[in-house]
């Protein structure tokens, strides 16, 4: 018997979004995710893709919002030291919003929410670190407040996690978290030229 998501049982559309008419959110592009402890597995191929797809979202006209992680003085995520901030590769360009939180569904306890309603713009174009933690989790917050998010999951990246006193590969943790959302939460596009 073939395999059937949630989405298709609810009926929910599965057709990627044109770019130009969605709001672009990048998720927590920091370089606490290129060094040190939290380095995650294949970020600069994931950073050049995000590279790629917010030059030609602003091309095409569409919003963009970037998210940070602020875990506090002496963190990894720490936003007022170099290790926090957004790597230059995908800064904000003037006038871009930076959305600070401190949970991983970037909606909780933020203006995201606000900013996502005044763009006007239910259609929602998500990537960034880490795919099973905060792309995920912030991809269910769109969804449950009525947003259509859409991940990007060459732009997303993470790390290999213990569990159980085994270890579970980065690459399948990311398969994995896509899994999630595309079962239920969001569509998931290879690539940004999946896009419209």
């Amino acid at each position: 018997m073939p395999r059937t998501t949630l989405r298709r049982l609810n009926g929910f559309d599965d057709e990627p979004p044109k770019l130009a008419d969605s709001t672009l959110i990048l998720i927590d592009y920091q370089n606490t995710y290129t060094t040190g402890v939290m380095e995650l597995d294949g970020w600069r191929d994931a950073l050049d893709a995000a590279a790629r797809l917010v030059e030609r979202a602003r091309r095409e006209g569409a919003e963009v919002i970037h998210v940070v992680n602020d875990g506090g003085e002496g963190t990894p995520y720490d936003i007022r030291t170099e290790i926090g901030r957004i790597h230059p590769s995908v800064a904000p360009a003037d006038g871009e919003p930076v959305v600070v939180k401190r949970a991983p569904d970037a909606f909780h306890e933020t203006d995201l929410g606000r900013l996502v309603d005044e763009a006007g713009r239910s259609d929602l174009v998500i990537a960034g670190f880490m795919t099973h933690m905060c792309v995920a989790f912030t991809a269910q917050g769109a969804f449950l407040r009525g947003n259509r998010p859409t991940v990007v999951a060459d732009a997303s990246a993470t790390r290999s996690l213990p569990v159980a006193g085994s270890e579970v590969d980065a690459r399948q943790v990311h398969l994995c978290a896509l899994a999630t959302i595309a079962d239920l939460y969001g569509i998931v596009v290879p690539t940004q030229e999946d896009l419209a």
